[in-house]
């Protein structure tokens, strides 16, 4: 039997049940109007996701039954939607997923990584998490298994297998990572040939704090072959007719005994797979455009410094929220030099964004005139007058306030507390230095194919970062002595080792890094957990972003290289 099937990979909003089953309202009478049988939401759709300690508060998991009650009756007609909720048995929290028909819930499922007290009367045709879920839909038995459900060996997976469904169907909360997309086609692959049925795995788009969602939702068939693949950080409805064996298995729920067709068969697609820089390009800007929406806050202001870093953040602005709603601001000192003016500006006038120069001199002044700093103490103080004038003008004209920092200055602690550490999001602090390069010539080259003005300047990317807060200083200055350059290609070498991949000094040490960079930069991770636990969330696009993934104790005498 060919049935035809919708995947729903939508943007839901956390904690905003009315705006979300709207949201499902809207993508199933479209998928109902292209002739579905089945139209499948993503994990959660219906309160949003993650949910954190939502999840543990009896008032959201109350209002979110009463809003899938609601949502039930909305949705009638030959369509059958798989929608995602929080439902909650004896008081704990349960990830969900209800299958809806004609009205009426005809059966829930209970993702098995979350409490699970087995099945009480108040739920008709629950079935908990430690088992599967299989129903009978116009003859086809189909099961049913919830994001992590698929990613681990045995279990619900093997159950699935056993029991023969005619088809597979997985809604997914999944948030993006660099090359992701290959882990997990490689999964459901391999979980399509486990259970010798074709698979559908939907995954959600949009931005949710620090986490990025893109989509990417898969169709395979029993064989593992790639069937149909939905476009990443984009939102729509993707039908796709897939054929399936009818009353292959004992359903634990029969829907609907009778058999369907399809008019006209659908020519499945497979999205073309965007390369890594375009990939995190959109994952920023995605995860960027969706804090600001979904937090109400009505425009951006950046620092513009004229290096690549605040250059960088604010072509991201630009590209996730419009230029008119980007605003940047030029703070020189009088260490600052004439080109960095002249970059900032040149920003400015190519990406027609909102900007002005509040110098910081005299500020500076009024403050050296009332306290004794020197050194490094003198250097702080104009990022913190900096910092400070930035939340000043947040404060004034309701502007959030991005942070530039990436992620080898956040790694090595070069940042300035309250200083250009100041902000409400922090867009490129999971990416380090060396893709801060790669992605602004990535931009410009974009920007050229189009015939338009590239945003970041190219003197922006060639000259020498520096902070510029004393005369003549480099960013390399406060780096190991003996890098050469380009430092940061080294530097990020060590710490995607020891940061990302989590691998100790003796291992770094048998890769062939010098082992005085090793003790040097290590000492330097670790010294900077303090700071790294007061810098402002960021969108997570590695496998180990700082505060997300990775958090040390900021009080530890462990040394990872000992004397």
């Amino acid at each position: 039997m060919k049935l035809r099937v919708a995947l729903a990979q939508v943007n839901p909003t956390v904690g905003d049940l009315v705006a979300n089953a709207a949201l499902v309202r809207t993508n199933f009478t479209t998928a109902q109007d292209a002739g579905a049988h089945i139209v499948v939401f993503p994990e959660m759709v219906l309160t949003g996701y993650p949910v954190e300690d939502l999840a543990l508060r009896p008032s959201f998991q109350l209002a979110s039954q009463s809003a899938l009650t609601e949502l039930a009756g909305q949705l009638t007609g030959g369509c059958v939607a798989i929608v995602g909720y929080l439902d909650q048995v004896n008081g704990a929290p349960q990830n969900m997923v209800a299958v809806i028909s004609d009205g009426q819930v005809a059966a829930r499922y209970a993702k098995c990584h979350l409490p699970n007290y087995g099945v009480f009367d108040e739920f008709r045709n629950f079935v908990p998490g430690d088992q599967t879920l299989v129903v009978r839909i116009h003859g086809a038995d189909i099961g049913i298994a919830i994001c992590e459900d698929l990613w681990i060996d045995g279990g619900i997976t093997a159950q699935l297998a056993e029991r023969k469904p005619g088809l597979v169907i997985v809604p997914n909360g999944s948030p993006y990572e660099r090359a992701k997309d290959d882990t997990r086609l490689a999964l459901v692959t391999k979980r399509a040939r486990q259970a010798n049925a074709p698979l559908v795995y939907v995954n959600m788009t949009g931005g949710q704090d620090d986490l990025v969602f893109d989509g990417d939702s898969i169709v395979v068939g029993a064989d593992g072959a790639a069937i149909a693949r939905a476009p990443q950080f984009e939102d729509g409805v993707a039908l796709v007719d897939i054929d399936v064996a009818t009353k292959t298995s004992s359903p634990d729920v029969i829907i609907s005994e009778d058999e369907v067709s399809v008019d006209r068969a659908l020519i499945p697609g497979v999205a073309v797979r965007l390369d890594d820089r375009e990939e995190i390009w959109n994952a920023i800007v995605v995860g960027l455009r969706d804090y600001v929406e979904k937090n109400g806050f009505r425009s951006v202001v950046v620092g513009l410094s004229g290096g690549i870093d605040s250059a960088l953040v604010a072509a991201l602005a630009v590209d996730a929220l419009g230029a008119k709603r980007v605003n940047g601001v030029a703070m020189p000192s009088k260490y600052s030099s004439d080109h960095s003016i002249s970059d900032a500006q040149a920003f400015a006038d190519a990406t027609g964004i909102h900007f002005r120069t509040v110098p910081i001199a005299p500020m500076v002044d009024a403050y050296m005139n009332n306290l004794v700093l020197k050194g490094v103490a003198e250097e702080n103080l104009q990022a913190r007058v900096r910092g400070t004038a930035l939340m000043g003008i947040s404060n004034q004209e309701g502007h959030l306030v991005l942070a530039t920092g990436n992620k080898s200055e956040l790694a090595v602690g070069y940042s300035t507390l309250y200083g250009d550490a100041v902000g409400g999001f922090a867009p490129i602090k999971d990416i380090y230095k060396t893709d801060v390069w790669a992605l602004s010539r990535w931009r410009n080259e974009v920007a050229r194919a189009r015939g338009e003005a590239e945003p970041i300047p190219v003197n922006s990317i060639e000259k020498e970062p520096s902070a510029e807060l004393r005369p003549d200083q480099k960013d390399t200055d406060s780096l190991p002595d003996y890098l050469l350059l380009p430092d940061y290609l080294l530097l990020d070498r060590v710490l995607t080792a020891y940061v990302d991949e989590d691998q100790g000094s003796a291992a770094l040490l048998a890769a062939g890094f010098d082992e005085a960079l090793v003790r040097r930069v290590i000492a330097m991770v670790d010294k900077a957990e303090y700071k790294r636990r007061q810098y402002p969330p960021g969108p997570k696009v590695s496998k180990r972003a700082f505060g997300k993934d990775r958090r040390l104790p900021m009080t530890s005498r462990w040394q990872e290289v000992h004397k």
